[in-house]
């Protein structure tokens, strides 16, 4: 938060980023790879918060849905109909894995939320390894359905001849950016916006300005919580987009 500096002139000292730091869970020995930290225990309540409600919600599948039934039939409806429409109905058997990506980062979005937790989607190293796991998969798929002419997704039949070769450098040099900028735009505006909470919160320690910046913790708090789903819509959208060139690469 915010701690005030006695010496020459009293100054108000912030460190927002401090709530990004990976610590162990227990002890305060060094971190590797193999140790428990706050990261861990985060990603396994958005795996459970998941569990809970796509099993325990929803295991009487009742003709009038209870609430968790209903949140969940919303959940799989949006998905299934973003896939469907991005990729053709050749990109639904892949419903399972990009619906599982759609959950994992939603609900660490909005735990992360809460009071005292941490957003493991805050961290690269999660967000790249997700964005990373698309790229190898949909490379990795688009080879296996379609062999060599996969390559044709580079080459650019309907530009002049003399510009193609230009063009598919281009296409090929923005091919290998895209896990990068898959994983840090998520990253990169979960993160800002927690670090701009937190800066205001310190601010809230002076009572001048307390009022203006409880106010502005509230507004941020607010866009935060429609960011949480947007980077979650976004991630999943692009990750469709990607799934639909390893289908149809000529398209």
């Amino acid at each position: 938060m915010a701690q005030e500096a006695h010496g020459e002139g009293s100054a108000l000292v912030f460190h927002p980023l401090d709530q990004f730091i990976v610590k162990p869970l227990f002890g305060d020995g060094p971190v590797m790879w193999y140790t428990p930290t706050n990261v861990t225990l985060w990603m396994a309540i958005a795996v459970l918060g998941i569990v809970a409600l796509f099993v325990y919600g929803t295991r009487g599948r009742a003709i009038i849905p209870t609430r968790a039934q209903s949140v969940a039939e919303v959940f799989y409806g949006f998905v299934y109909k973003m896939i469907e429409d991005v990729t053709g109905h050749d990109g639904v058997k892949y419903f399972p894995y990009i619906m599982t990506l759609f959950l994992f980062i939603l609900f660490s979005n909005y735990f992360g939320l809460l009071p005292m937790a941490f957003t493991p989607t805050s961290h690269i190293a999660v967000t790249a390894i997700l964005g990373f796991g698309v790229f190898i998969a949909v490379t990795l798929l688009g080879f296996v359905k379609n062999g060599p002419a996969f390559l044709g997704l580079f080459w650019m039949q309907d530009a002049p001849a003399v510009l193609r070769p230009v063009i598919a450098i281009i296409e090929v040099i923005s091919y290998f950016v895209r896990p990068v900028s898959h994983s840090i735009r998520l990253a990169g505006n979960i993160m800002a916006g927690h670090a701009v909470i937190k800066v205001f919160a310190g601010f809230a320690a002076i009572a001048a300005i307390a009022p203006v910046s409880i106010a502005a913790i509230v507004a941020i708090y607010g866009l935060e919580v429609l960011v949480a789903f947007i980077q979650a819509y976004v991630f999943t959208i692009l990750t469709c987009v990607y799934l639909k060139d390893a289908l149809h690469p000529h398209h």
